[in-house]
């Protein structure tokens, strides 16, 4: 991990309107290795209120790495990845496209729009475990995150 990060913990933010999936991304983060601030959003527009800062969120703390689900109400993670990697000020957060979708379609288009990867989400409570550990061993361990202001 880097220095940035070792006194630190990762700020994720998590984009999901589905409460069991929300529910168990938490549990695994939270028993996992590394310490992390997970905060969550349950569609678009609340997701571009937070990054933005504005409205409730005046206070929220800019992300290091973004997990976005595309099916969203108000506003879909399609167009969201497009308003982060369009705005100077995000452009450079991890967004890890985590969906049921595995339409050739999306993966494409969410690569055309620069997502740093794209997951779909097994079904298999087992296997959404071992895809939850495996971005938190592979994006918060391995990968060096851009550095972030304290």
């Amino acid at each position: 991990m880097s220095a940035a990060y070792e006194s630190q913990s990762i700020n994720i933010l998590l984009v999901e309107d589905n409460p069991g999936d929300i529910r168990l991304t938490q549990e695994v983060l939270k028993e996992g290795k590394l310490q992390n601030t997970l905060s969550v959003v349950m569609d678009g527009e609340e997701a571009m209120l937070y990054l933005k800062k504005e409205a409730q969120y005046k206070n929220a703390i800019t992300p290091d790495l973004i997990l976005l689900d595309l099916n969203l109400p108000k506003r879909d993670g399609r167009e969201v990845l497009s308003m982060i990697k369009n705005d100077p000020a995000l452009v450079c957060i991890p967004v890890i496209i985590l969906t049921t979708s595995a339409a050739e379609a999306d993966v494409h288009g969410t690569y055309s729009n620069h997502a740093n990867c794209y997951i779909t989400k097994p079904v298999d409570f087992s296997q959404f475990i071992c895809v939850i550990r495996a971005i938190e061993n592979f994006w918060l361990t391995i990968v060096k995150l851009p550095y972030r202001e304290k």
